[in-house]
């Protein structure tokens, strides 16, 4: 068993105090990840800092009128959320879909934005992980990879990021509010999580003792077009193997905006811009939504036992933009 110490803060300037005297610290509360990783013996903390009574744990109009979610609220409470409900359905139904309800009961906006991947060479710690060790190798690269990163990847790497609420997060361009030693700062969803490139231990680009305060949603209304396509070994409690977030605004048939974000399949939630843009002002066909996908998945590449993602992506894009289009019923 590693030592660690145990603290409960009493307000945000104390909680990121105490985190900045420590660089083994780390920030707890409802740990349904971190305390996991810790029976495993993968992370190591010195110092755990219970931020679970700071006044992060509400769910907030903001003045320009977008949402503001607090970094304690519980999964449940968002998916939940009459506003989330009824304004961001997409983020809703993504979370709904992963985990259990006992975990979204206790899990947190912050913690799901920090999750770690559930590769199996990063948890096995008889394993060479260069996202566990740097420098050790990565035993996935040849080894078992089927749930493993087609996009993105680095030959240090090929791990993905599990959650389900940050690729519909992705979709919806949320904001991460942040604060640290050096103060407040607000980063893109986008500029938030990290792709392995040579670090791939460093899944985010929080700073050192920087502490998450809330998520903010902008107020662009994508409540009528939309759909979350989870694909998976099962349908209860897995991560995904490719997971769609598709939000579409529609002049009739013709597409003004869309959004795509990809989950289980990179480092980070995976968006393209570029091919994004290919369907503005095209009408929603299924002829449409495969150049897109193709767009999406241009410079995809498998590794063995995962190559089999690369055509289930590409037909995982298509029927849920066809979902949120209404050329088809939702699963």
């Amino acid at each position: 068993m590693n030592r660690f110490t145990y603290e409960k803060a009493q307000d945000i300037p104390s909680a990121v105090e105490a985190a900045a005297k420590s660089p083994a610290a780390q920030f707890i509360a409802g740990g349904t990840n971190l305390v996991d990783l810790i029976k495993e013996n993968v992370a190591r903390p010195e110092r755990l800092i219970d931020v679970t009574r700071l006044p992060l744990n509400q769910i907030e109009e903001r003045p320009e009128g977008g949402l503001s979610i607090g970094a304690l609220v519980t999964n449940a409470d968002t998916a939940y959320h009459a506003q989330v409900e009824r304004r961001y359905p997409l983020l809703s139904k993504a979370i709904l879909a992963g985990a259990s309800a006992q975990l979204r009961n206790m899990a947190t906006t912050g913690g799901n934005l920090l999750q770690r991947t559930r590769c199996y060479y990063f948890y096995d710690t008889g394993t060479p992980c260069n996202k566990r060790e740097p420098g050790a190798g990565c035993g996935a690269l040849t080894g078992n990879n089927r749930i493993h990163a087609i996009l993105g990847t680095s030959e240090h790497c090929i791990a993905t990021h599990p959650s389900d609420m940050c690729v519909a997060l992705a979709a919806l361009d949320a904001r991460i509010h942040m604060t640290g030693p050096q103060g407040q700062r607000t980063l893109p969803i986008a500029d938030f999580h990290r792709l392995p490139g040579d670090t791939p231990e460093r899944d985010t680009n929080l700073q050192p003792g920087e502490l998450i305060t809330a998520v903010e949603l902008p107020p662009e209304d994508f409540s009528q077009h939309h759909a979350y396509l989870k694909l998976r070994d099962r349908q209860s409690y897995a991560f995904a193997l490719v997971s769609v977030a598709a939000a579409l605004q529609l002049d009739g048939d013709t597409i003004r905006q869309a959004r795509i974000a990809l989950g289980g399949v990179a480092h980070k939630p995976w968006r393209s811009p570029e091919a994004e843009a290919l369907l503005v002002g095209k009408p929603a066909t299924r002829e449409h939504f495969q150049t897109v996908a193709d767009a999406l998945l241009q410079g995809a590449q498998g590794h063995g036992d995962n190559t089999f993602k690369i055509e289930l992506a590409r037909r995982a894009i298509v029927r849920a933009l066809s979902q949120a289009a209404g050329l088809e019923p939702h699963s």
